[in-house]
């Protein structure tokens, strides 16, 4: 299960966007959290894999 958080940043001329994704191990079985700064256009994709 992933819960996820979007924050839409912006630097100068870019518009950039904060994803953060909650990730369970396979090995330990805790969770961790996987942070990711992209463009808006991924954020999807990010979330997918």
């Amino acid at each position: 299960m992933a819960k996820k958080s979007v924050a839409s940043l912006q630097t100068g001329s870019k518009r950039l966007t904060k994803a953060i994704k909650m990730v369970k191990s396979p090995k330990t079985g805790a969770y961790t959290f996987v942070e990711s700064i992209m463009p808006p256009e991924g954020v999807n994709d990010f979330f997918k894999k």
